[in-house]
C-alpha cells in the first residue's frame, strides 16, 4: 500500500511540474464569435419560390429565389427523382463537378431494400 501512496504522489507532483512549466506561449489565443447576418427587411423572401410543372412523363420542380433559377428537380414517372443545379449563377444549370476530378460523373441508385 506504501508503494501505490508514493507512486501516486510522485505521479501528481510531476503532472504538476509539467503543467507548472507549460510555456503560455505555445498558446493561441480564442477566436471572436462570427459575425451576424443583416437583419431581414419586412417583405423580404427567405424561402424560395417552387414551381411545379406537371408533364405527361415528369413532374418539374423550379426553385427560385429572388426570381433567379438555381435548382429544378425532375421526378420521372419511372425511375428515381434527380437534380439540376446552377452551380456559378449564370443561369444554366450545370452538371455536378467533383473536386478533385474533372468529371461528371451520372449516378442512380440501383438497388435498395
Amino acid at each position: 500500500m506504501k508503494k501505490f501512496l508514493i507512486s501516486l504522489t510522485l505521479l501528481i507532483a510531476s503532472t504538476v511540474v509539467m503543467v507548472s512549466n507549460s510555456n503560455s506561449d505555445d498558446l493561441e489565443p480564442v477566436p471572436g464569435p462570427p459575425e451576424l447576418p443583416d437583419r431581414l427587411e419586412s417583405g423580404e423572401n427567405i424561402e424560395p419560390d417552387v414551381t411545379i410543372i406537371r408533364k405527361d412523363d415528369s413532374v418539374v420542380e423550379e426553385y427560385r429565389l429572388n426570381g433567379q433559377l438555381f435548382m429544378v428537380k425532375v421526378t420521372p414517372f419511372v425511375g428515381p427523382a434527380y437534380y439540376l443545379k446552377d452551380i456559378d449563377g449564370n443561369g444554366k444549370m450545370d452538371p455536378t463537378r467533383y473536386e478533385l476530378e474533372d468529371l461528371s460523373i451520372p449516378q442512380w441508385v440501383l438497388f435498395t431494400w
